[in-house]
């Protein structure tokens, strides 16, 4: 019998002594934080009951795009993994001038400088250490790149330059914008993932898209702002899971090791499994030590609700009401967080394969409208 998670059951952790994370917005685009919303977010073009808007809301993070409607419900069923901010400026011609700059202190650990190689275009990722965990904040469809992997940046470090590279642009420049997003590297082992269950060929190395998972980025902001002494870390332990999953205890688990601040109580107690919790975006949210003899993964508890769980999970579960079961994607998610696939060698991040496939999109392609 599967437990039911209330929206209001997301445990608050206690305290970890960490120190606050100092982040700041990445272009002159501020209206964030000044209650202007409309003048941050880029909008998308929908289409939805013969009526076409521009809601600049799909613009932010979580299920903000591709409607649905249940009845008497309209839901939003696909999931965008960051936040697309607007430009502030542009030349005669319309392309944005927009500056981007880091977030915050780190270095810059991956560029793809070539297009056609991702649906994020030309982007930039920077690895963050907060209290010494690993994060990650990654800047989207540029038109120039400024850094080279190893330089270190300090927050308000020029990045490159907003622009329109990557999937989902037509030839208009309207739509130009920076997509961010603020991450967390689920496995260290990616290649043999990617071999294992995408195919084609990656690029990327470990900095795929597919391998950074996102946190509700504009949030994480807003709140820094009415908290200047939040914790990266708390605000992820504190985002409200949709769903739990139970998975048989075996050796070491690399993604625990490398952020024990999720781990509930003592990393090296005795269990025959561990209980992972994940918000609706499959974000892994928390750890903790279970009793439960499981043989493999299977969802252990779930929010109650009358609307399939596959709709609100991007796919990741099935099911309704308080049941539901790992889909094909969701046991796909759970294996490269424990890296349960077979390990191969990796490739260096930029190189080609000798085998050249289709290239490998660091997420896949939004049906209403990409970034």
């Amino acid at each position: 019998m599967l437990r039911s998670l209330a929206l209001a059951a997301a445990a608050i952790l206690s305290p970890l002594p960490l120190s606050a994370v100092e982040i700041q917005l990445p272009t002159e685009n501020h209206h964030l934080l000044t209650g202007e919303p409309d003048k941050f977010f880029m909008y998308v073009d929908r289409t939805f009951e013969g009526a076409t808007t521009k809601p600049w809301e799909a613009g932010g993070f979580g299920f903000v795009r591709n409607p649905v409607r249940f009845g008497q419900e309209v839901v939003l069923t696909k999931f965008h993994e960051g936040m697309d901010i607007q430009p502030m400026a542009r030349d005669k011609a319309g392309n944005p001038l927009d500056l981007v700059n880091s977030i915050s202190d780190g270095t810059v650990v991956y560029i793809c400088p070539t297009v056609g190689r991702s649906n994020y275009g030309k982007y930039i990722v920077v690895e963050h250490k907060f209290d010494g965990d690993a994060f990650y904040s990654v800047y989207a469809h540029l038109s120039e790149i400024s850094v080279k992997p190893g330089d270190f940046v300090r927050m308000g470090s020029l990045l490159g330059r907003m622009g329109y590279t990557g999937d989902g642009f037509n030839r208009s420049n309207v739509r130009a914008h920076l997509h961010l997003e603020v991450c967390l590297m689920m496995s260290a082992h990616y290649e043999g993932w990617h071999t294992a269950f995408s195919g084609g060929s990656n690029y990327h190395g470990n900095f795929n898209g597919m391998n950074l998972a996102g946190m509700d980025v504009a949030n994480l902001f807003l709140e820094q702002k009415k908290n200047p002494n939040l914790r990266v870390q708390d605000f992820v332990l504190n985002s409200p899971p949709y769903f739990k999953v139970t998975l048989p205890r075996k050796g070491a688990w690399d993604f625990a090791e490398r952020h024990r601040w999720m781990v509930k109580g003592d990393i090296a107690a005795p269990s025959p499994s561990w209980e992972l919790s994940f918000t609706a975006t499959g974000l892994a949210v928390g750890i903790a030590p279970s009793q439960l003899e499981v043989t493999e993964p299977i969802v252990s508890a779930v929010r109650d609700s009358p609307i399939g769980h596959r709709y609100l999970t991007r796919g990741l579960i099935d099911g309704k009401g308080n049941t539901a079961a790992l889909t094909k994607s969701g046991k796909q998610l759970v294996a490269l967080l424990t890296d349960n696939f077979p390990q191969v060698a990796p490739q260096a991040a930029g190189k080609e394969h000798a085998a050249k496939g289709q290239p490998s999109h660091a997420k896949p392609a939004d049906a209403e409208q990409e970034d």
